[in-house]
């Protein structure tokens, strides 16, 4: 059986998730009140300092989300479930702490500085902008995994 990875991750859907991935982050900020005011800060902030970084930071988050959803989908699997999306919503806090661990590492990665600072003034509540767009990104990984 193929992995998540080996069904998601390939040459041919390359533009289309990246462009599909992008979108989903579009509506999400777009859909944010002004509660969402320093996250849309810090995404205005990184497209302004960082020409191309979007797309970049994109394309390199990209393998560790699918790699942190594995074992969610083989579950998913296994459970006989029909979206992925719900399966991630109710297990919020659960996938969106092994996501932000992928976000995590590249923060301390970066060696832009307004990138890391503009993270760290999202990371405290990035958990609750994630869980919403929970369903959104499972339904995403669905499309391409099948």
């Amino acid at each position: 059986m193929a992995t998540l990875q080996e069904l998601v991750l390939t040459p041919e859907n390359a533009p289309h998730l990246i462009a599909d991935t992008k979108a989903l982050v579009d509506n999400e900020l777009s859909s944010k009140g002004i509660t969402a005011a320093p996250l849309k800060a810090a995404y205005k902030a990184v497209a302004a300092f960082a020409p191309g970084y979007y797309d970049e930071a994109i394309t390199a988050i990209l393998p560790g989300v699918i790699y942190q959803l594995e074992p969610f989908w083989a579950d998913f699997l296994t459970s006989g479930g029909a979206e992925f999306g719900d399966y991630l919503a109710k297990r919020g806090d659960h996938v969106s702490q092994e996501l932000l661990a992928v976000t995590d590492d590249m923060a301390e990665k970066s060696g832009r500085a307004a990138v890391v600072k503009a993270y760290q003034m999202v990371r405290g509540g990035a958990a609750k902008n994630i869980e919403p767009a929970l369903p959104a990104l499972g339904a995403l990984v669905q499309k391409y995994a099948r």
